[in-house]
Formats: structure tokens, C-alpha cells, sequence
């Protein structure tokens, strides 16, 4: 079936003709193929032991809670540990000329050596 298809020499009979058997074809391959993949997919489900997912999780790294290191004095319940971006309250406060010692956490300061780590 290599031979090439002249299309303006065939008549819209012809070429509606050749549309419906390429659909036919196009049809009998894709069941084809899907009965064969389907029956891939169910070999290996039962390859597959019970209950084990299809692939297992890379464990996440554990991360710690981290405690508060700083708190806004106007409002206590604003706290920040001292990671990440410093909150806006904090920042204004410093812009307006105080310093990020004024904001420490007593209870946290005491737990710190000099070099600014956790006592052990």
C-alpha cells in the first residue's frame, strides 16, 4: 500500500470513500491497542502486592517547630522566630529607630549563650 494517492484526480465519491475506510482502520487499531495496553495494566495489578501503593513515598525530611525569638510589645500575640521575612511590625519599629533587642523574648534571651545559641 506504498502507492501515493493523487487527490485532485479523484472524485468527492472516491475521497469521502477513502475517509470512511481510513476511519475504519483508525478504529480497529486504537481497540486493538487499548485491549493490549488494558491487558499490560491488568498484569501488572496483579503483579502488584495488596495494599502497597503503586509507588511508595519518599520520606519528608522532618522539619522542627522553631519557638519565637521576638514579640510585638503592642500586640503580644504577634511573634516572630526569627526566620523567614521579618513581619511588618518589626520593620516599622526598626524603621522608627528602635532596636530588634528591644523585641526579645525574655524567657528565650536567658536560654542563649553569648554567641547567640541555645544553651545544652
Amino acid at each position: 500500500m506504498s502507492r501515493k494517492l493523487n487527490l485532485d484526480a479523484m472524485s468527492v465519491d472516491e475521497i469521502w470513500r477513502l475517509h470512511e475506510r481510513i476511519i475504519e482502520v483508525l478504529a480497529e487499531r486504537l481497540s486493538s491497542e487499548k485491549r493490549q495496553l488494558e491487558i499490560r495494566l491488568a498484569k501488572l495489578r496483579r503483579d502488584q502486592p495488596q495494599g502497597q501503593a503503586s509507588e511508595p513515598r519518599p520520606e519528608q525530611r522532618k522539619i522542627p517547630t522553631v519557638s519565637p525569638k521576638y514579640r510585638n510589645p503592642d500586640r503580644p500575640s504577634e511573634t516572630w522566630s526569627g526566620r523567614g521575612k521579618r513581619p511588618r511590625w518589626l520593620t516599622a519599629a526598626l524603621t522608627a529607630g528602635r532596636t530588634i533587642e528591644e523585641f526579645i523574648i525574655s524567657d528565650v534571651a536567658s536560654g542563649l549563650n553569648a554567641a547567640g545559641r541555645r544553651r545544652v
